[in-house]
């Protein structure tokens, strides 16, 4: 009965629970890299508080549009490397999230294949 209730649990809500579990994961990553806001906000000034207008002398109008465009051409390249390291810390968590996955499926015949490998004398440290 116990090994019965063991098995229904683990191939359905068990697995239910892994597969939320992942999706979780794989959701935490999404809001940390903010991938869509990185995009939305691609061109715009990097940590510069008065992005505003200027005015005055066009020495100094000059003098804020280039250093406004500076800090747009920064803030475009600091978004796109965090873009790049999002996609690839995503991509790389929803594989090991599928890896484990797909191993939860097999983890309840670890006993058997042991029983089986030490009953037929298999040493791993003689292979």
């Amino acid at each position: 009965m116990f090994i019965v209730g063991f098995f229904s649990w683990w191939y359905g809500p068990g697995w239910l629970q892994r597969f939320g579990i992942a999706k979780q994961h794989i959701s935490s990553f999404f809001d940390y890299f903010s991938i869509d806001l990185l995009i939305k906000t691609y061109f715009s000034p990097f940590r510069q508080i008065s992005a505003g207008g200027v005015s005055g002398p066009i020495a100094v109008q000059m003098r804020a549009f280039f250093d406004q465009l500076i800090s747009r051409i920064i803030g475009a390249i600091v978004r796109t490397f965090m873009i790049v390291a999002g996609i690839i810390t995503i991509a790389v968590t929803v594989l090991v999230e599928m890896i484990k996955i797909a191993a939860w499926g097999l983890i309840p015949l670890a006993p058997i294949v042991g029983f089986v490998l030490m009953a037929i004398g298999w040493m791993p440290w003689l292979v």
